[in-house]
């Protein structure tokens, strides 16, 4: 495959990332089911630390759901969460070792991971932010926005949405149709000589 067709254009370069933008606010329109499915097709296909695939993913859309998860949010946080379509919460698994034996090609994968604890979770916890970044790209690559947050009380979400404490909440994503209107002025990056050296 030559290199100009593996390239994307620079609409679609736009959309995943120098025209996208992190929203407070949505429009009224739903997020559906295969929406959510379509955005999970694309993203389990990023790499992963031994295709560990840590990441697991609570999606919130009714009411109720999202006022089990309001004492959590911080006071800056509430409305904006409250309001958003489908809310994820970006979760990880400590156990996700239990799995490679289905998902990776080298026999006895799994027992890299048993010890020490630090290892399984530096490793869940690095692998599932990354599969939060893939999905955020899916889901702008369907069309919808997400608005990614910090500021929240992740020892509440455990208890209230993973009480066993195999799981371990990382961020939240509030997800749909973002409001352009009430999107702040864009913020400034760094350059490639600010922040890169190549040696």
């Amino acid at each position: 495959m030559s290199d100009d067709i593996r390239k994307l254009s620079d609409a679609a370069l736009d959309t995943l990332f120098r025209k996208a933008r992190s929203y407070d606010a949505f429009t009224p329109d739903a997020v559906t089911d295969e929406q959510l499915r379509a955005i999970h097709e694309i993203m389990r296909h990023g790499p992963t630390t031994s295709n560990s695939q840590p990441q697991r993913i609570v999606f919130l859309r009714s009411a109720e759901a999202k006022q089990r998860l309001a004492p959590a949010l911080s006071n800056a946080n509430r409305c904006k969460t409250l309001a958003a379509p489908v809310v994820a919460i970006f979760a990880y698994d400590l156990n996700f070792s239990d799995h490679l034996d289905r998902f990776y090609h080298v026999a006895g994968a799994r027992h890299w991971y048993t010890r020490p604890a630090e290892l399984r979770q530096e490793t869940a916890l690095r692998n599932a932010t990354l599969q939060a970044a893939y999905f955020m790209l899916a889901a702008r690559a369907i069309g919808l926005d997400c608005g990614p947050m910090s500021g929240f009380d992740n020892a509440k979400v455990d208890t209230e949405f993973f009480p066993d404490g195999q799981f371990k909440s990382n961020f939240l994503c509030n997800l749909g149709k973002g409001d352009a209107r009430k999107l702040a002025p864009v913020n400034p990056r760094f350059e490639f000589d600010e922040v890169c050296k190549v040696i």
